[in-house]
């Protein structure tokens, strides 16, 4: 068995959903290496989040944002943690209901995702900054 891990850093995005499949491949090479095998890609961070879903028409992700938004919202008065924002404590609502790390099969060196299926970085901040993921790769 071959294992691999790499971290990387992806750069600051505007809040949303964001593609990122085509950068994570190139990253990480390492995967064309395994005939049969697994890669998990895990997000540093506590307000911002992965998801797999449609890769093909970009409304898909505004509507991703406006769900999210109207379901979690800012500014709400019971919340107690409060001292980076008010889009703080809903980035972590959001994060957990989404979680941080999503797992891909790998077949013949390639992920084996389904035609419409990209990976998403689910940016929950108005302002995150960069965001590091750890991913990891096993495999024969």
């Amino acid at each position: 068995m071959k294992m691999y891990q790499k971290p990387i850093q992806l750069r600051e995005r505007r809040r949303g959903f964001h593609l990122i499949t085509s950068e994570i491949i190139n990253a990480f090479p390492e995967i064309t290496e395994l005939n049969i095998g697994l890669c998990q890609i895990f997000i540093q961070h506590t307000s911002a989040s992965l998801t797999i879903n449609e890769n093909a028409d970009p409304t898909v992700r505004s509507d991703f944002e406006m769900y999210f938004s109207k379901t979690v919202s800012e500014n709400d008065p019971d919340y107690l943690h409060d001292y980076e924002g008010s889009d703080d404590m809903p980035a972590h609502l959001k994060a957990s209901l989404l979680g941080s790390s999503v797992t891909i099969p790998v077949s013949k060196g390639k992920f084996a995702l389904g035609i419409w299926q990209g990976i998403y970085l689910c940016e929950h901040r108005n302002q995150g900054g960069e965001r590091n993921l750890v991913l990891t790769a096993w495999g024969v």
